[in-house]
């Protein structure tokens, strides 16, 4: 098995707290998508696994209009062997969701939409400079299950600025409450040249406390276990039998394709990484057919890689995995760096699984880095 990434880039308005590759270059979705189908029917053969999983993400997909959709759709259908397709995911815009946009997908065969949305308080969702209000979601929400769509999945964000946990608690009973099958929450972050980042810079915003954040996630994870949510990944939780396999793919290290400026790829062993830039993107498609640099893992890397994927899902870091692929000797390393962790409750390890314990989510990046190869 393996994946499809399509990045779609454009946007009306970049979110102050988005680093992901956006452009409002609006007059050249036309030519992308051309170029789009161009670069699939160059490179289907580069993974060898039949696609399994397709996800465009953005930027904002839905701002490609529903003709454009369909001509992406039609030509990457054309271009990649996709009859083994089980999960189409797009990414929308609660603000782009209308009944001709949802019937447009239908009709592509998409059956999972991921919509971002953030916060259900107003006045959160205006400090971030989302283009939509809490109703706008709500009402997105029931246009995708009116016309069939049983597999929605939608994003919150924790430690917004003057966020409470009152209003967290808020967000987090509004998202249960509306029946989706899936939600994603992140702490937001302070990412290097965002506007929310220089605002910080600037002493125009307070960021939230770690300790307030650390508490807001724990309510989101107790609120929706008590409401049936399995907690498969440190930031994503599914009712059964719905969690992303797309998502699951990229940390289980199975390879994917990615197509289109800023998307990434992976074969295995090797990784490619498209130009994050419009202009750049189209004329590398033009003249060379690829716009990708690559990088060859070392074992190293590799090994660090699935230590640090795979310990961020529930089902964690099978040990019997890295004895195969790596090594007694790195085996042994391993188990070495993990066991004042495990003596401290900080990591499990049963039947030859390491897991993170709950409580020690929120420093997972220091527990992982130590498990890396020096």
């Amino acid at each position: 098995m393996a994946g499809v990434y399509v990045h779609i880039p454009f946007c009306k308005q970049r979110c102050i707290y988005c680093d992901f590759y956006s452009t409002t270059q609006m007059h050249l979705r036309d030519h992308y998508v051309e170029m789009l189908v161009a670069e699939a029917r160059h490179r289907n053969n580069e993974i060898k696994q039949p696609f399994t999983t397709m996800y465009w993400g953005g930027g904002t997909p839905s701002q490609l209009g529903n003709g454009l959709m369909r001509d992406l759709s039609n030509g990457l259908r054309s271009a990649l062997n996709l009859t083994d397709l089980h999960e189409f995911t797009v990414e929308v815009n609660p603000d782009d969701v209308t009944h001709e946009l949802i019937d447009t997908l239908v009709d592509m065969g998409v059956n999972r939409v991921s919509m971002g949305v953030q916060s259900f308080v107003d006045d959160e969702l205006r400090l971030i400079r989302r283009r939509h209000d809490a109703q706008r979601a709500i009402d997105a929400v029931d246009v995708m299950r009116a016309h069939g769509i049983d597999n929605i999945s939608i994003d919150l964000i924790y430690g917004i600025p003057g966020q409470t946990t009152d209003t967290w608690k808020f967000s987090v009973d509004k998202a249960i409450e509306m029946n989706v099958q899936h939600i994603s929450a992140y702490n937001l972050s302070y990412e290097a040249g965002t506007l929310l980042w220089r605002q910080r810079q600037q002493g125009e915003l307070t960021e939230v406390d770690d300790e307030t954040c650390v508490t807001m996630y724990f309510m989101l994870v107790n609120a929706l276990k008590k409401a049936g949510f399995e907690h498969y990944e440190i930031s994503n939780f599914s009712l059964p039998g719905f969690y992303s396999r797309h998502n699951s793919a990229y940390w289980n290290g199975t390879p994917y394709l990615g197509l289109g400026a800023g998307a990434h790829s992976y074969d295995g062993q090797v990784r490619r990484y498209n130009i994050a830039d419009l202009q750049g993107y189209l004329h590398h498609i033009i003249d060379q057919d690829v716009a990708y640099q690559e990088e060859n893992l070392t074992i190293q890397e590799q090994y660090d890689e699935t230590v640090m994927l795979t310990l961020r899902t529930a089902r964690g870091l099978d040990t019997a995995i890295i004895h195969d692929r790596y090594g007694q000797a790195v085996y042994d390393y391993l188990m070495r760096q993990a066991m004042p962790h495990i003596e401290a409750g900080r990591l499990s390890a049963q039947g030859g699984q390491l897991r993170l314990a709950p409580e020690s989510v929120m420093v997972a990046d220091d527990i992982i880095s130590d498990l890396f190869l020096a």
